[in-house]
């Protein structure tokens, strides 16, 4: 590797970028600020994430995350293997899915429907 100027780490960068003018190095200079008053309307309209989630549908995914983590804590074996978690827990874990994912598949069910419009 060479050394170049004072350091070799940026040996790759072309020169100018370190061009000192006046003791300072230039910087790159940035865009300036959209003003805010500008399409203010427009802006308040627009969402950051225009996909929408209603409230059942997160709750029923939850609730089914939750009894899939029973299923594969207990059911897989990896947890145990790598030592998360002892065979003793693993064992419980197989017992405690047998009454989680039917409680699971009961409230992902009786959860109420959006009416439809």
């Amino acid at each position: 590797m060479l050394v170049t100027q004072d350091t070799f780490i940026f040996n790759t960068l072309p020169p100018y970028l370190f061009h000192i003018k006046n003791g300072t190095k230039f910087r790159p200079t940035l865009a300036q600020k959209r003003d805010a008053s500008k399409n203010s309307s427009t802006q308040q309209q627009q969402s950051i994430l225009p996909l929408r989630v209603s409230n059942t549908i997160l709750a029923r995914s939850a609730i089914a995350v939750l009894g899939l983590g029973f299923i594969d804590a207990g059911y897989s074996g990896d947890w145990s293997r790598i030592g998360v978690i002892s065979k003793e827990t693993e064992d419980f874990l197989k017992l405690s899915a047998l009454l989680v994912v039917p409680l699971c598949l009961f409230l992902i069910f009786s959860i109420s429907k959006e009416p439809e419009a």
